[in-house]
C-alpha cells in the first residue's frame, strides 16, 4: 500500500484518510495495468491545481466506471479532462468526474461513452466565450450544469436524443449565459419540453384530449389531467393519484412488454390507470385511519383495489384482459419468510388471485379469502367498510413474525396502474401532510373553467431556426350566442349588394351534369355519332367506334375556412363611417357566409385572440356540418374583440380541421386588421416569422392561405408572411362589398 501511495504522489490529507479503502475497491475491479493507469491518472489530476475535489472524485468513481465500460476508456476521459484544463472550463472537471460512474452504467460501452464525450466537447467549444473571436476567455455557463444532469438525462434519452437536446440549448441560448444555465440545469420550461419531445413512449400531452373524451364518454366523469415528471426521481418514483385539484398522471408511459409477444401500449396504460381511479371516485368511501397499523392499511388498499376493478370489469368486461396483462403475477415460492418480510408478496398474490380465476396458487388461506371475497361481491357492489373488515380478518389470520423484518420482498408486487389510495383515508387528528378529500375545489375569482384540454402547437424561433416544441396552448370553445335577428337586419341593410352578388353567384354555380361525348364505353348511346357511324358502315368506310357518351357532375370541390382576428384593435372606429372595424367585419362575414351558402361550398368560420402563448383562444362560429342558420347567426351577432393576435398558432389549429376535409382545393381566408403580436413577445419580428412559417407548413399540407388585411400599414409586413397571397383594403367601409368579391375571384 505504501508503494501505491508513493506512486500516487500527493499530500492531500483528505485523500490519505480514505486511500486504503479506495485501493481495496480498485484492486478488486482493475487489472494490474489498470491499477497503474488509475494511479497515474489520479496523480495527473492531483497536479492540475484544482484542489482535492477532482482527485477524490476520480479515485472514488473510476473503478466503478471502468467496470461498466472497460479500463481502456480511461485515455478518452483523461483527454477530455486535459481539454477542460486548458480552457476556461476547469471548474467543470469535478462535476464531470462526479457523474462519470452513473453515466458509464447507463451507457455500458466504451463506444457509447466516446459519443457522450464528443457531445460534451461540442458543447464546450460552442458555448465557451471569446474576445474578438480569438482566445477563449469565458467558461461555458451550462457545461457544469450539463454534467450534473447527465445521469438523469441519459436515464430518459438515447444518445441521439441527448445530442438533439444539447443542440437545441446551444442554438437558442449560446449568447444568453443565465438562460443557458437554466436550460442545461433543466430549470427552464424549454429544457423540459425538448426533453419530453426527445423521449420515447406515449406523452400525456399528446393523448390528453383522447383521455379527456374517454373519461367523458365511458365514465361520465371529467377532471383536470395534471402530469408529473418521472424523469428526475431515481430513488422513489411518483405514483398516480387524484385530489381536489385534479388527476395526477405520469408525463410519459412507455409501451409495456408484459410477456413474450404481448405489448400494452402507453395509451392503454393511461386508460387502465384512469379507469381504476374513476372506480375509486365512484364507489370508494374514506375510512378513519388513525387506529390502523400500516400493515392493516396496506391490506385494506389491496382488497379495495380488487373490489373496484371487479366492479369496473362488470361494466366493461374487456378491462379484465387489460388489468390482468398489467398486473404482476408473483411466484408462490419467490419469497423466503425466514429472512424476508413477505407481506407485500402475499398481498400481491392475493390481488392477482381475486382477479384471475386461473391463478394456480395453492395457499389455503389465500384460496379461502378469494372465495369469501367473491361471495361478498356476488351480493352486489359491497362497500369499502365491508371489504375493509374482510381485509383485517385476512391480516389477523396470516400475520407472521417475519412481517416485521426490515428486508422487504418487492419483486413483482408493484401494480403500477393503481393510484396511491390517499383518498381512502381520513384522519381525526389532521396534520400538515393529510389532504382534505371531502372539500370541494374552490374556484378563485376570475378563474376560467374551460371545457376540452388545450392543443399544444410548436412556434418557430427565427433566431435559432428551430421550433419551440409545444409552445402555444390553444383552447377551443363554441362561441357564445346572441340575437340572430341582428344578422338578418345586416343582410337586409345590404340587400342591393346581395342582389349583385346573386348575379355573380349564378355564373359561378356549377351545372349538375355535363355530357362527355365520343366514348367507346358509356352510360347511353350518342345518337348523332351512332347514325353517322352506321352510314359509314353501310357505305363501306370504317365506322367510328366512339358511339357512346357518359356524364359527370360539374361541381366545385372546395372547402373553405374563414379565420377572423378578434383582437382588441377591432374595437377602433373605421374612418368616417362611425362604425367599429368589428361591426364592419361582422357585416362582411355575414354577407360572405350567405354567399358561400348559396354556392353550396362547405365552409367553417372561427375567430381567435390570445393572451400570451399559454392562452390562445379559438372560438368556433360555424362548423362544416352546419348550415348558415339561426344558430350560426346568433354566434356571429355575439362577436366581441379583445386581447392580442397570435396568428401562427390559430392558423395551425384551423388547418387541423380544414386539412381533414376531402376536397380538391382547401382555402383558408384570414381576416385581420394588424400584424401578429402578443404581450409576451418582446421581439416584434418573432410572431411575424412564426406566422410566415405557418403559411409554409400549410402550403406543404395542401392548404392555400390568403390574407385580407384592414391595416393601412400592412404592406410593411404582410408580404413577408403571405408572399403575394394577400389584399389590403385601405377603405374599411368597403369591406362588406369587397370581401365576397374577393372570395369569388379566388374560387373561380
Amino acid at each position: 500500500m505504501a508503494a501505491y501511495w508513493k506512486q500516487l504522489d500527493t499530500r492531500f490529507p483528505q485523500v490519505e484518510e480514505v486511500f486504503e479503502d479506495l485501493m481495496a475497491e480498485a484492486l478488486t475491479v482493475l487489472t494490474r495495468e489498470g491499477v497503474d493507469a488509475y494511479l497515474e491518472a489520479g496523480r495527473v489530476i492531483g497536479k492540475l491545481g484544482r484542489g482535492v475535489e477532482p482527485m477524490l472524485a476520480f479515485l472514488e468513481e473510476w473503478p466503478s466506471a471502468a467496470k461498466a465500460v472497460g479500463e481502456s476508456a480511461l485515455p478518452a476521459a483523461m483527454a477530455l479532462i486535459q481539454r477542460l484544463q486548458k480552457s476556461p472550463n476547469g471548474k467543470a472537471i469535478t462535476p464531470f468526474l462526479q457523474t462519470l460512474t452513473p453515466v458509464a452504467r447507463r451507457l455500458q460501452s466504451q463506444e457509447l461513452l466516446q459519443h457522450y464525450l464528443d457531445i460534451t466537447l461540442d458543447l464546450k467549444s460552442r458555448t465557451t466565450g471569446s474576445i474578438h473571436g480569438h482566445h477563449t476567455t469565458f467558461p461555458s455557463p451550462g457545461l457544469p450544469e450539463f454534467f450534473a444532469q447527465a445521469p438523469a438525462l441519459l436515464s430518459q434519452l438515447t444518445l441521439a436524443g441527448l445530442k438533439n437536446w444539447v443542440e437545441y440549448g446551444i442554438r437558442n441560448y449560446r449568447s444568453h449565459p443565465e438562460r443557458q444555465k437554466d436550460y442545461f440545469s433543466l430549470q427552464s420550461a424549454d429544457a423540459r419540453a425538448v426533453l419530453q419531445r426527445e423521449r420515447h413512449g406515449t406523452l400525456l400531452v399528446d393523448v390528453e384530449r383522447k383521455l379527456d373524451l374517454y373519461l367523458r364518454g365511458l365514465w361520465q366523469d371529467h377532471d383536470h389531467l395534471v402530469p408529473y415528471s418521472t424523469a428526475f426521481d431515481e430513488l422513489r418514483k411518483p405514483v398516480p393519484y387524484y385530489d381536489k385539484l385534479g388527476i395526477r398522471l405520469p408525463d410519459v408511459y412507455d409501451d409495456a412488454l408484459v410477456e413474450e409477444g404481448v405489448v400494452v401500449s402507453g395509451l392503454d396504460r393511461y386508460r387502465a390507470t384512469l379507469a381504476h381511479m374513476i372506480g375509486h371516485r365512484r364507489w370508494s368511501t374514506a375510512q378513519v385511519a388513525d387506529n390502523w397499523s400500516p400493515f392493516q392499511r396496506m391490506a385494506v388498499e389491496f382488497f379495495e383495489d380488487s373490489r373496484i376493478e371487479t366492479l369496473l370489469i362488470r361494466e366493461y368486461p374487456g378491462l379484465r384482459r387489460l388489468f390482468l396483462a398489467l398486473h404482476p403475477k408473483p411466484l408462490e415460492t419467490a419469497c423466503d419468510p425466514e429472512t424476508t418480510s413477505c407481506l407485500r408478496h402475499r398481498m400481491a398474490m392475493l390481488s392477482r388471485a381475486l382477479l384471475d380465476s386461473d391463478h394456480g396458487y395453492l395457499d389455503a388461506d389465500l384460496n379461502d379469502y378469494v372465495q369469501r371475497f367473491h361471495t361478498v361481491m356476488a351480493q352486489g357492489e359491497s362497500s369499502t367498510h365491508e371489504i375493509a373488515s374482510l381485509a383485517l380478518s385476512y391480516v389477523a389470520r396470516t400475520r407472521r413474525q417475519s412481517d416485521q423484518f426490515a428486508r422487504v420482498h418487492f419483486d413483482d408486487t408493484v401494480v403500477d396502474y393503481r393510484d396511491d389510495n390517499r383518498q381512502l383515508w381520513k384522519f381525526i387528528e389532521a396534520g400538515d401532510e393529510e389532504e382534505a378529500f371531502d372539500q370541494e375545489r374552490k374556484i378563485e375569482p376570475g378563474e376560467e373553467i374551460r371545457g376540452l384540454p388545450p392543443r399544444h402547437y410548436p412556434e418557430w424561433d427565427y433566431g435559432s431556426q428551430t421550433y419551440r416544441p409545444d409552445w402555444a396552448s390553444v383552447y377551443e370553445a363554441l362561441h357564445p350566442s346572441g340575437n340572430p335577428a341582428d344578422i338578418d337586419r345586416l343582410l337586409a341593410k345590404h340587400s342591393a349588394l346581395a342582389k349583385q352578388l346573386k348575379k355573380m353567384l349564378d355564373l359561378l354555380k356549377p351545372q349538375d351534369k355535363v355530357r362527355i361525348r365520343y366514348q367507346e364505353e358509356g352510360s347511353e348511346l350518342d345518337l348523332d355519332v351512332a347514325i353517322r357511324s352506321l352510314i359509314d358502315f353501310k357505305g363501306g368506310a370504317t365506322p367510328d367506334p366512339r358511339i357512346n357518351m357518359s356524364h359527370r357532375t360539374d361541381g366545385r370541390d372546395i372547402a373553405v375556412m374563414l379565420l377572423l382576428d378578434l383582437s382588441e384593435s377591432l374595437n377602433e372606429k373605421a374612418g368616417t363611417s362611425g362604425q367599429t372595424i368589428l361591426e364592419l367585419s361582422q357585416e362582411a362575414v355575414s354577407l360572405l357566409a350567405w354567399a358561400i351558402e348559396k354556392l353550396g361550398d362547405p365552409f367553417a368560420i372561427a375567430g381567435f385572440h390570445s393572451n400570451t402563448r399559454h392562452d390562445v383562444r379559438y372560438l368556433h362560429i360555424k362548423g362544416y356540418g352546419e348550415h348558415f342558420n339561426d344558430d350560426v347567426k346568433a354566434r356571429l351577432a355575439a362577436m366581441e374583440a379583445g386581447y392580442s393576435t397570435r396568428m401562427g398558432a390559430a392558423m395551425r389549429h384551423a388547418a387541423h380541421y380544414l386539412g381533414a376535409r376531402q376536397a380538391d382545393k382547401k382555402l383558408m381566408l384570414i381576416l385581420t386588421d394588424g400584424k401578429p403580436s402578443d404581450v409576451d413577445a418582446h421581439d416584434e419580428r418573432l410572431l411575424i416569422e412564426d406566422a410566415r412559417q405557418a403559411v409554409k407548413e400549410l402550403d406543404q399540407q395542401g392548404v392555400f392561405t390568403y390574407c385580407i388585411s384592414l391595416d393601412p400599414k400592412a404592406d410593411e409586413y404582410v408580404g413577408d408572411i403571405f408572399g403575394r397571397q394577400f389584399t389590403v383594403i385601405d377603405h374599411v367601409e368597403r369591406l362588406p362589398e369587397r370581401l365576397p368579391q374577393l372570395f369569388m375571384a379566388l374560387t373561380k
